[in-house]
């Protein structure tokens, strides 16, 4: 911690701390002989940086930003060795970043955000035409400032660097902020690249259209006109476009998406052409509608009459249709007649989207998702959606959200979307109108599920908002009693193999926290023990039960060996010291 008064270098006097960050802090300094000011961010290597990104390569890195060049960048003028830290000299942007600006006056107008968006194309677009490009890896509001003139600058590059080629194809640390990184940056550090910065911004300026990310609820990215009906229709597909799970499915590059920005206007405009020209042939008929009207009432009742069987003929043409397209039309035009009925979505979902596939697997996938997404969230009338009217009748709502907690808890895109599945998973274990096995069941699962939310995860005080202590004692007692018979075989094989997996992949913070090896083995002795006694009538041919049960016998095993490779090194490193 730099004080103030002190005098870096011989010529950088500390006149005060202006930023506070996870990793570095930074102050204003100013060089009296030449009467300039400075901003210096102090990053503290020996609590950012492990045996796997040291102070080598911080320090290579910020040689290499100092040779960058642009508008929408600060210039880096001085890089300091100091004791135990590097502090970064760099030019003084006045200002604010564009978080204080949403904490201060909220979400932000379209007309701004998109000027903003556009700007950072420019410079992420930039760094990635460096030789090698360079990734930023961690755009979100914090690190954006707003300047007075109205253009805005990248201010942190705690985490940039170059694309690496490397033998597995992932970058060597997991680096980013929960809630704006890209998923390969977090879901097993698969390599970055420039597609990655593209999913950052695209989350970044979701979060200044809406108030919302990830991070918080609903946990998903809903399309933004969910939250503002009047944000351009253009627009909601260039952020969806951006934040895909895949990256194969996002822009390719930063120009291509400033491109599509910049001419968002004039694709609004073709877009109002089209609905325009539907307008007059609407209009058209609608006069003729006129003349009809007085037989409307009369109608009206003849309608209310036939729309069941319709609805019922739909479902049943569903059923014998082969063809997937066909398939989930059907169900669509059932579920148009009947919004608030829940079985048109749940044959949809189950009969359709989580139909096993030829190797045995289900998997839920994003397109899938989006679709239902976008149905539940079709307008009847004024601003009522089809969710809305499902919400009206409790006992289809809490069915569907029950099946739709599961698909995302288990499915999703293969191996499960926890984060996905909390929404779902609550609305079902506050039910009044599902049974009980399936109320406690929900309950269960989302209650692991929440912490995948929270953990890491820093409140507006810098504190983290749920500790691993906390999640060690949820999830053992999640696991307590004979689960076979509280639920199912299924769901007993799903939490034990959580907890094991839990412990195999968190030892480490669980130790931290304050978990010790006896309890930690106590857990995977009791996992074994209920294998081995609550299973007796179980038909393990059934569900895949058998492989669930091979694979979780496998992880017990390895839980095991990195609970003890665990003790060991704390019993060699006690011995040393």
């Amino acid at each position: 911690m730099l004080q103030t008064g002190s005098v870096i270098d011989g010529k950088y006097k500390i006149l005060g701390r202006i930023g506070q960050g996870g990793m570095s802090t930074v102050y204003l300094a100013i060089n009296e002989k030449a009467n300039k000011t400075w901003a210096i961010k102090e990053v503290r290597t020996e609590a950012r940086y492990d045996s796997e990104m040291n102070l080598q390569r911080l320090r290579m890195e910020t040689e290499l930003l100092k040779k960058l060049r642009h508008p929408r960048l600060p210039s880096i003028v001085d890089v300091i060795d100091s004791e135990g830290s590097l502090l970064i000299v760099m030019d003084y942007i006045e200002g604010h970043t564009l978080e204080s600006l949403l904490k201060g006056s909220g979400v932000q107008s379209q007309k701004d955000v998109i000027a903003w968006g556009k700007q950072l194309c420019e410079v992420l677009g930039y760094l990635h035409r460096q030789e090698p490009p360079i990734i930023y890896r961690d755009m979100k509001p914090s690190n954006v400032m707003l300047q007075a003139d109205g253009n805005v600058k990248l201010i942190d590059f705690g985490t940039a660097g170059e694309i690496k080629e490397q033998e597995d194809g992932e970058d060597t640390v997991c680096l980013g902020t929960p809630g704006y990184a890209a998923p390969e940056q977090w879901e097993g550090c698969g390599q970055t690249d420039a597609r990655t910065d593209i999913y950052c911004l695209g989350i970044t300026l979701y979060h200044l259209l809406t108030g919302h990310t990830p991070t918080e609820y609903p946990y998903i990215i809903y399309p933004i006109r969910h939250w503002n009906s009047q944000f351009s229709p253009n627009l909601e597909k260039i952020i969806l476009k951006c934040t895909q799970r895949d990256p194969g499915k996002r822009y390719e590059s930063c120009e291509d998406l400033q491109y599509d920005l910049e001419h968002l206007e004039e694709l609004d405009r073709q877009c109002l052409r089209k609905q325009g020209r539907k307008l007059r042939i609407f209009l058209g008929t609608a006069a003729l509608a006129v003349t009809v009207s007085c037989g409307a009432i009369v109608l009206h009742q003849m309608k209310e009459r036939i729309t069941s069987d319709t609805y019922q003929e739909r479902m049943r043409r569903a059923l014998e249709i082969t063809s997937t397209e066909e398939q989930i039309e059907a169900y669509e035009q059932a579920i148009h007649l009947k919004p608030s009925v829940a079985e048109g979505y749940i044959e949809l979902l189950n009969r359709v989207f989580l139909m096993p596939e030829e190797n045995g697997t289900i998997n839920f996938e994003q397109e899938e998702d989006e679709y239902l997404r976008r149905l539940l969230n079709t307008k009847i009338s004024g601003t009522s959606t089809y969710e809305q009217a499902l919400k009206e009748h409790p006992e289809d709502y809490d069915r569907l959200a029950y099946e739709l907690g599961l698909a995302y808890y288990y499915y999703y895109e293969t191996d499960g979307n926890k984060s996905y599945a909390v929404k779902w998973l609550h609305a079902a274990a506050a039910s009044d109108t599902l049974p009980s096995s399936c109320q406690e069941r929900a309950r269960r699962l989302g209650t692991i599920a929440e912490y995948y939310t929270q953990l890491g995860v820093l409140d507006k005080t810098g504190d983290k908002t749920t500790s691993y202590l906390d999640y060690w004692r949820d999830l053992t007692e999640l696991t307590e009693g004979n689960l076979t018979e509280l639920d199912n075989a299924v769901t007993a094989l799903r939490m034990y193999q959580e907890l094991a997996c839990q412990i195999y992949t968190r030892t480490q913070e669980f130790y931290r926290a304050g978990v010790t090896e006896e309890e930690m083995e106590k857990q995977l002795d009791a996992i074994q023990e209920h294998l081995q006694s609550d299973f007796d009538h179980v038909d393990w041919t059934m569900w895949g039960l058998e492989q669930m049960r091979t694979s979780l016998t496998e992880l017990l095993k390895e839980a095991r060996q990195q609970v003890d490779l665990l003790w060991t090194q704390d019993t060699v490193a006690g011995n040393l010291f």
